[in-house]
């Protein structure tokens, strides 16, 4: 087995590594659409999270029943991969406090994230982050409890840059049927489309201000939901734009059918694959120092792109050699 420092390892100082996430976030908030989305991810691994929803994706009304299920599935053994969250109710909403203490208190040691909605900016932001806080000392909750939210609001857009900023923020969602709501009209309904969402001048300055922030702070950028969930087509083509367009990693997903579409959209290349190993085994061998590589100069400022690329590989579940696969993302002890 080699010694040589893997590119986790020699690549990056500590804590400076941004936290990968699965490519997909798949909503639902419907009891059998929670129970089939949580069946498919025990079939096809943790390539995707499940974030089970509380607030726009479930029934108005009966929120502590509604809560209860939550709690009942996010505790059931269809959680097999600890990659399942929930989005809570907005601050200003009545019923935020009582889900914040209810999912913390029946499953703090099982949430993978907790999704915060609709803040105003960093202030209401701050706010909701110090309730949660307050209530995982509250129930002795140790685990660390990643705090994803939602850009959608005029004032979140706003603030973008030091919502990013905030050391308890892990991902930054960009909001796009209540941010074009938010405009009283003004955006036209053609905005919410497929191909409107990428064109439109309003919706595409609030993406590229969501994606910027969230890299300046090596957060990670997810974008928003494609509501044509019956074209495979149609929603690959928007995922491969958020990704390769608008620097997304990160993609919802509404219906199952959304799910492999979007993994594959932001799946490298076989041919990209294989050259980003290629690259980062001769770095290795040269122990970090640049290389030469197909008449083109590369140092430790590229072999990071190309290890981010592998790691979003493995993240999808795409088939890597085994010595790869063994010696750069199997758990190895911190170099001494």
């Amino acid at each position: 087995m080699s010694t040589l420092p893997t590119p986790a390892q020699a690549l990056f100082e500590e804590g400076q590594a941004p936290v990968v996430l699965p490519v997909v976030d798949h909503y639902c908030g419907v009891e059998a659409r929670m129970l089939k989305s949580l069946e498919l991810q025990v079939r096809m691994g943790p390539v995707f999270d499940i974030t089970l929803d509380c607030e726009d994706g479930a029934p108005v009304g009966g929120e502590a029943e509604h809560m209860l299920l939550v709690l009942h599935l996010l505790n059931g053994p269809l959680n097999a991969h600890g990659r399942v969250g929930v989005r809570v109710h907005p601050f200003r909403h009545p019923a935020f406090e009582a889900d914040v203490e209810a999912v913390i208190a029946g499953g703090g040691e099982k949430l993978a994230f907790l999704m915060i909605p609709k803040p105003e900016g960093i202030e209401d932001l701050g706010r909701a982050i110090a309730f949660i806080d307050e209530s995982l000392q509250r129930h002795g909750i140790r685990k660390p409890l990643p705090l994803h939210t939602l850009i959608e609001t005029h004032g979140a857009l706003r603030d973008v840059t030091a919502i990013a900023a905030h050391p308890r923020i892990e991902s930054l969602s960009f909001g796009l049927m209540d941010f074009v709501s938010a405009h009283r009209g003004a955006i036209p309904r053609s905005a919410l489309t497929v191909d409107g969402q990428f064109t439109h001048p309003l919706v595409q300055r609030a993406k590229l201000a969501i994606s910027a922030a969230a890299h300046g702070y090596g957060k990670t950028p997810s974008h928003c939901v494609v509501t044509e969930f019956k074209s495979e087509r149609a929603i690959q083509h928007a995922a491969e734009r958020a990704a390769r367009e608008f620097g997304y990693t990160r993609m919802w997903s509404i219906h199952p059918n959304q799910i492999q579409p979007i993994i594959d959209a932001f799946a490298p290349s076989v041919a990209e694959i294989d050259e980003a190993i290629d690259i980062l085994q001769a770095a290795q061998a040269a122990q970090w120092a640049p290389i030469q590589h197909r008449d083109m100069l590369h140092d430790r400022a590229s072999y990071r792109l190309f290890w981010h690329l592998l790691q979003r590989a493995h993240g999808t579940g795409q088939n890597l050699p085994s010595e790869v696969a063994q010696a750069w993302f199997a758990p190895h002890p911190s170099p001494l």
